[in-house]
């Protein structure tokens, strides 16, 4: 058994032992979702004070309003009753190191992890590769508070998203923990 799958197992067995949320409720208890970055350093629990049971939180490379965090954030509200939602990115992001040309060059050259130094992105060594991802737009960000806004247009202007959903846009601070609203974006995203 590999190190990092042994610790999940022993932790996981530590929380089965005084685990007491299995008479939670499907719906969020306090009917609010949470679209926001796969970041490690980013724990929405924490910085938006949740506890099991309050929130969906739905994470992607950015926390972009891709197609499919739209419908995640859809059944969130049709089947399990959210009524205000937070698009949440962040300082620091790696998304904001690459674009679209340098991710499909990286994986047309090789599927083994690339690295980065002072001259960009670079991959290690061959391995196999693939053209797939010239299919894929990978959402990449220039700008912190222009992708919010445009993320929280793009919730705001689905056809699936009824207009009375507030879409509120925050900037979390990976130095302070501080959540930064983006006015432009919670003005866009307003009911």
């Amino acid at each position: 058994m590999g190190n990092i799958l042994n610790e999940v197992l022993l932790a996981n067995r530590d929380y089965v032992a005084n685990f007491d949320k299995g008479d939670l409720p499907m719906p969020p208890g306090r009917h609010f979702a949470i679209l926001t970055c796969m970041d490690a350093r980013l724990d929405p629990a924490k910085y938006a004070g949740l506890s099991e049971g309050d929130a969906h939180v739905i994470r992607n490379a950015g926390g972009r309003a891709s197609d499919d965090a739209i419908r995640s954030l859809v059944i969130s509200y049709k089947l399990l009753g959210t009524r205000e939602w937070f698009v949440v990115h962040h300082t620091d992001c790696g998304m904001e190191t690459f674009n679209d040309e340098i991710m499909r060059g990286l994986l047309s050259s090789s599927l083994k992890t690339a690295s980065v130094d002072a001259d960009g992105w670079h991959d290690c060594c061959e391995g196999p590769s693939s053209a797939e991802g010239k299919y894929i737009d990978w959402l990449t960000i220039k700008d912190q508070a222009q992708s919010v806004l445009e993320d929280v247009m793009r919730i705001k202007s689905h056809p699936l998203v009824p207009s009375d959903i507030p879409v509120y846009g925050y900037i979390y601070d990976v130095k302070s923990g501080r959540l930064i609203e983006v006015p432009e974006a919670s003005a866009a995203g307003a009911i």
